[in-house]
């Protein structure tokens, strides 16, 4: 594996910091791990060289495939239920009955390979039932990592992402396939809009958001780039729109104008 000097991490670690806002500091075993063997298998000779192609490369692929290698996609349908609990019981009914709209505007920023997407479209569907015939619910996700959402579009996963799962979703939603996976139906992945969506540049949305879930992945962010994503979470959602964060993160120590709900939940005032 080609070794990597300290002056190549900091200049890896600067780029990716720049670029997306992943805080690589103390991560240089995993960029070691994930990188060592990869550029050295594409023919480069040092973590230098490679850069440069990252840097020189037109097309954007090369950046892309760089940023999927670095950061961790790991997730599974139903994480974190209490989220997804509220979501059916607070901010849906909020949703049809005060603001008085059958237009959905729930984001998964940071969506992986795409089960916590998939899962709020499958809360939705449940909630909603005969009336979702009349709405628009469709769900936005996004990530990064071109890698991820090539497998969130396609839709299939092995049977153990399905265990937090009820047993009735699993057959109404997911048909089984010949090696024991199952993919997730048509309908459903088309109740889901992924994009590609970096979450330092700025956002345009056309309409203001009614909720965002954006679990375990401002952990990879120093304070300086938590405290921006915050704020422009915070433009983007309508009044009294609330924001979702993983059970281990907190805005205590963050500046930021959102309410506190509960652990891990906040509002828009």
């Amino acid at each position: 594996m080609i070794p990597l000097s300290d002056a190549e991490f900091d200049e890896i670690s600067e780029y990716v910091r720049a670029r997306f806002g992943v805080n690589l500091e103390k991560k240089r075993l995993l960029v070691e791990g994930r990188l060592g063997f990869y550029i050295m298998n594409l023919g480069f000779s040092s973590y230098r060289d490679y850069m440069d192609h990252v840097r020189q490369d037109s097309s954007n692929r090369a950046l892309a495939d760089l940023i999927s290698r670095i950061t961790t996609n790991h997730t599974f349908f139903m994480r974190e239920q209490d989220h997804f609990d509220y979501f059916a019981q607070t901010v849906l009914p909020w949703v049809e009955k005060d603001l008085g709209t059958r237009d959905l505007r729930v984001w998964s920023a940071g969506c992986a390979t795409g089960q916590e997407a998939y899962t709020l479209s499958m809360c939705t569907r449940e909630s909603l039932g005969a009336r979702l015939a009349g709405w628009d619910a469709t769900i936005l996700a996004s990530d990064i990592s071109a890698r991820a959402l090539r497998v969130a579009k396609e839709g299939i996963y092995p049977a153990e992402d399905l265990e937090a799962l009820p047993y009735e979703w699993v057959q109404r939603y997911f048909e089984k396939q010949a090696d024991g996976k199952f993919k997730v139906t048509a309908a459903l992945r088309r109740s889901v809009a992924f994009q590609t969506i970096n979450l330092v540049d700025a956002f345009s949305f056309k309409k203001p958001l009614q909720a965002i879930f954006c679990k375990n992945v401002m952990i990879y962010f120093d304070n300086e780039t938590r405290t921006s994503l915050l704020a422009k979470f915070f433009d983007v959602l309508v009044p009294g729109g609330y924001l979702f964060v993983g059970h281990s993160e907190s805005l205590s120590t963050l500046r930021h104008s959102f309410t506190y709900i509960s652990p891990s939940i906040y509002r828009r005032p």
